[in-house]
């Protein structure tokens, strides 16, 4: 038996479980930074958390989007002005071959065709948790 099931949009557990809540966590951070920051009356500012990012000004900036498997290399440049912008790929948080964080949303289990994902959306702590969770999503994916 297995210990969840899914019902549509419903998990149900069988048995106690730890729920990891890592994949929004560090953009969740970034929002309430970009919160102090902006209630304390700043009006530009870029929060940087190695990888996830929270843009906020009149000027927009590009970011380049980091080759997954050289991380000397720019692979593509996103444009980024008061929206948050994350990434996450295969060879970050992995476990042993095949085993990693990037999931398919549709299955639950690790991709196999996409190597990074990199989103952009209002808040950063979406962002995170839709880059590891790749695709069926309403924003802008990168793969």
């Amino acid at each position: 038996m297995a210990d969840v099931v899914r019902d549509g949009a419903t998990l149900i557990t069988r048995r106690p479980l730890v729920i990891d809540v890592g994949a929004a966590g560090k953009g969740y951070l970034v929002d309430i930074i970009s919160a102090i920051l902006q209630h304390a009356g700043v009006a530009r500012f870029v929060v940087d958390a190695g990888g996830d990012l929270r843009h906020r000004g009149e000027h927009g900036i590009r970011v380049g989007l980091e080759h997954p498997l050289d991380p000397r290399l720019v692979i593509g440049v996103a444009n980024l002005q008061n929206r948050a912008l994350c990434a996450s790929a295969v060879n970050r948080r992995a476990w042993g071959n095949g085993l990693h964080h990037v999931l398919d949303a549709r299955t639950g289990a690790p991709v196999t065709e996409v190597v990074a994902t990199w989103v952009v959306v209002g808040d950063a702590a979406l962002a995170d948790g839709r880059a590891e969770r790749s695709p069926d999503f309403d924003g802008e994916l990168y793969t």
